[in-house]
């Protein structure tokens, strides 16, 4: 086989050879006298945005002989640098290009694809742009910073034939996909209600703005948001400030809301009417709620509790039925039920959210077959969607309907929150 670096040379060997011409994990030994796999026929891979979520995922991407880790880029100096260590770290080299600016890396004609990390200002567009210079995307979660975002990541994945992978990973867990099976089977009985708990967001002190540190982008780092001066805990706590963030609602909301979709089989549609009540509390620096909980019910009655609330170690979904119930707790991945005789059932092992390997795999048979990955672009994005209307139900303060065919709301203040106007020179 030639480096397959061109999608269609990818789209003609799938529809010649069939995806059983590609296993999970091809065996080393097939493809090299030195037991290794050719770097022609290797997936060339970078990543943009090398913070926490990158550094822990690095390790998992490098475990797979099939892919090669070229490039990684970072608008902070510190993080490009420790990224570019990472990965000469495992090769035993410096070969590892390193790229303030990800334009300049997506212009390589030697690139598959990418790992998109960045904060959530940056997943939607990010994932464009690589889709429309031929690289297939993995992007963290959430998938956007507005619902116009999401959908036209779907359209543009469309258009390109690009393979993409949402980083919803539960989506790849044993836990999640039993709970699910559990749900879909009947098991619990007819499922009326699905709880999903998030950690409350933190409040943050107010902060005056300072110089922009030496080796910080700024203009990189905002990207298509409005302009701030560079705040220390705007700039970290970005998540939780409506311009670059959404808080725990769709930070960790969008697993759950992922998953219940999956659970509750409405990948390709969402919950007609939301209800909320949230906790803003006065003089805090950020913008979102402390605390909130949102009622999202769909056209035929079942209802999406998303909670934010407790502790990080308190967050957990359960699928109620009228004839039991199966929850799983987050932290520790440990599934329980009621009637308890459910869970002897489960004869599949136990992997952690914490391992991405499952999902990093899916992505990589993908790349190679040109199917459909297990998070695929609409999926995720109506699981995002989820997440968005949650927020904007909090913010305007009142009950909202949402057509998810037209995927407009029968209220105008809330349709002008589907989009947002990019800072220039940015458009979608």
């Amino acid at each position: 086989m030639q480096k397959f670096r061109r999608r269609t040379f990818l789209k003609n060997m799938a529809g010649v050879l069939g995806a059983a011409a590609f296993p999970n994990i091809v065996p080393a030994s097939a493809l090299g006298r030195d037991g290794k796999i050719a770097p022609s026929e290797r997936i060339s891979l970078a990543t943009i945005g090398h913070g926490n979520r990158c550094r822990n995922v690095t390790p998992y991407l490098l475990l797979f002989d099939q892919l090669q880790c070229i490039a990684v880029c970072d608008a902070r100096k510190d993080r490009l640098l420790a990224g570019k260590a990472q990965v000469d770290k495992h090769y035993g080299n410096t070969d590892c290009a390193a790229y303030g600016n990800f334009q300049e890396l997506l212009a390589r004609e030697d690139l598959d694809a990418v790992y998109i990390a960045t904060g959530d200002r940056w997943h939607s567009l990010a994932s464009i742009m690589a889709a429309r210079a031929g690289k297939d995307v993995y992007s963290e979660k959430p998938m956007s910073l507005t619902i116009e975002e999401s959908r036209a990541v779907v359209e543009t994945m469309k258009r390109f034939g690009t393979v993409y992978q949402c980083g919803h990973q539960r989506r790849s867990v044993d836990s999640y996909r039993f709970q699910t099976e559990v749900a879909r089977n009947g098991l619990i009985g007819k499922v009326h209600t699905v709880i999903a708990q998030n950690w409350e967001n933190p409040i943050v002190a107010p902060e005056g703005p300072r110089p922009v540190p030496e080796g910080i982008d700024y203009e990189m780092w905002l990207g298509p948001t409005p302009w701030h001066p560079f705040v220390p805990a705007r700039f970290n706590g970005w998540n939780y400030f409506w311009d670059t963030g959404g808080g725990t609602i769709i930070a960790m909301g969008c697993h759950y809301t992922d998953i219940a979709q999956w659970g509750l089989d409405t990948d390709d549609t969402g919950p007609v009417h939301y209800k909320g009540a949230a906790e803003f509390v006065p003089d805090n620096f950020a913008d979102v709620p402390k605390t909130a909980q949102v009622t999202c019910t769909y056209a035929d009655g079942r209802k999406l509790i998303v909670l934010s609330r407790a502790r990080f170690a308190d967050r957990f979904i359960r699928f109620i039925g009228d004839k039991g119930w199966i929850q799983v707790d987050d932290e520790t991945n440990v599934v329980t039920a009621e009637p308890e005789s459910i869970l002897k059932l489960r004869q599949i092992s136990a992997k952690s959210w914490a391992n991405p390997g499952g999902h990093i795999g899916n992505f990589l048979r993908c790349i190679k077959t040109r199917q459909e990955t297990i998070c695929s672009p609409e999926k995720s994005h109506r699981a995002t969607t989820i997440g968005h209307i949650a927020n904007i139900c909090l913010r305007l303060g009142r009950e909202l309907n949402w057509d998810p065919k037209t995927e407009r709301f029968d209220d105008p203040d809330a349709n002008r929150m589907i989009s947002r106007a990019m800072r220039p020179p940015w458009r979608l």
